[in-house]
């Protein structure tokens, strides 16, 4: 599996012939690859689904799929643009490689926000991403990609949450609002000092990296 981060949420997961690009948002630059198959978005926040930089993707890859759940659908829907609907716990085969749909609500901003639908994915059985949720897969995970910043969570409880899920290896998401070098340090070494001695490897994952797993 390979895993390019255009930035944030932004991953372009490569795995058995198959190409799939999550989450384009508004922290990251506008992936501009062709060839690929599957769109996944896990809820409809800007900085998860961004409009115009999904139809830009859908330009250069016509035939691509875009799954996601009912709540982003009726914003899709409103711009035409085609999804496939995706339900907790259901899994879509393509290429023959495995998309499951895990949870179904955003972690709670605050209690005076309406909630917000949100799906994690996990994919080929190998890397799981939560999307803004803490939501537990309860299956075996080699990867996850790990929230690192944002308003609805705590550093702590990303800590705790890679405990509970005990995956092989880590890398940060959700961390665009992070945007200077130097703010990044937290994110980054206190999950390698607190995960490593647990035999969970933290490999980070910068804007533009690509790594073989």
């Amino acid at each position: 599996m390979k895993i390019t981060k255009f930035g944030h949420c932004c991953l372009l997961i490569e795995v058995g012939g198959l190409r799939i690009l999550t989450d384009p948002g508004n922290y990251n630059t506008c992936p501009l690859d062709t060839n690929i198959d599957i769109l996944l978005i896990t809820h409809e926040h800007q900085d998860h689904c961004h409009t115009e930089a999904i139809q830009i993707i859908q330009s250069k890859n016509p035939e691509i799929e875009i799954v996601t759940h009912k709540g982003v659908g009726e914003i899709l829907t409103r711009e035409n643009i085609t999804w496939t609907n995706i339900t907790s716990g259901e899994t879509l085969t393509r290429k023959h490689q495995t998309i499951q749909s895990i949870g179904s609500e955003h972690a709670c901003i605050h209690t005076d926000l309406p909630p917000v639908q949100n799906t994690g994915f996990l994919i080929a059985h190998t890397l799981f991403y939560p999307g803004d949720s803490f939501e537990l897969p309860h299956v075996p995970v080699d990867i996850l990609a790990l929230p690192v910043a944002g308003p609805w969570m705590k550093l702590s409880e990303a800590i705790e949450y890679t405990k509970e899920v005990q995956p092989k290896k880590v890398f940060p998401v959700h961390d665009g609002m992070l945007r200077q070098e130097h703010q990044l340090g937290p994110t980054r070494r206190i999950p390698t000092m607190l995960l490593e001695p647990l035999g969970i490897e933290y490999i980070d994952m910068r804007e533009g990296d690509t790594k073989e797993f």
